[in-house]
């Protein structure tokens, strides 16, 4: 027998969830129908307050209840230097690790012809417009190093080049903690390329 139409639309809407399937979908829903309804009330509330008050931020494309994130209001940040990160979980990342105090720019996701996410749907316009428009000194990449982090990074460097403004990479290779018998040979083959004198 079928579940009724609301559970059904409740397990669809929960599958649009990255790493959701069916079985997890469905597991949810029970769950909020059968033993939290408030919670499911209070992921309903919320959810709604965060559609109708969560914009873009004009400048650097990230989440933000006001027309300016409170990072580019800050008159403390270092507005000569410009981050440029996939999502606004790797601009949390690096704020959360304290050490970088520059502004930034989330593209909201990378290039993936296969998707159709071109140069348009990352907003490279506006950052082109951005780097034109600030005093910036240097732009740093900090695409993930994936294939798609990479030819995003790859294409913005192409970019920028004509610009004048310095253009950095995040440095890549040998984690902390890392034990060389456990890295792959991409990672192995990034820290030996990027070695520096000591």
């Amino acid at each position: 027998m079928a579940d009724p139409q609301a559970v059904e639309a409740l397990k669809s809407a929960l599958r649009r969830l990255p790493g959701v399937g069916p079985k997890s979908a469905q597991r949810m829903a029970f769950h909020l129908l059968r033993r939290d309804r408030d919670g499911a009330r209070q992921i309903g509330e919320a959810i709604d307050r965060a559609l109708s008050k969560i914009n873009h931020c004009e400048r650097c494309n990230n989440f933000s209840e006001a027309a300016r994130c409170p990072i580019c209001a800050s008159a403390k940040r270092d507005a000569s230097q410009l981050c440029i990160v996939e999502t606004p979980a790797d601009l949390q990342a690096i704020e959360q690790a304290g050490v970088y105090q520059g502004m930034y720019f989330v593209l909201m996701g990378h290039l993936s012809p296969l998707d159709d996410i071109g140069p348009s749907q990352l907003g490279i316009d506006r950052l082109l417009a951005l780097t034109r428009a600030d005093a910036i000194a240097e732009v740093i990449i900090a695409t993930n190093l994936t294939v798609e982090g990479q030819a995003t990074a790859d294409f913005i460097i192409d970019l920028m080049q004509p610009t004048g403004i310095q253009v950095t990479r995040l440095a890549r290779g040998m984690p902390m903690g890392g034990e060389l018998e456990y890295m792959d040979s991409g990672t192995l083959n990034q820290a030996f390329s990027d070695r520096r004198e000591v």
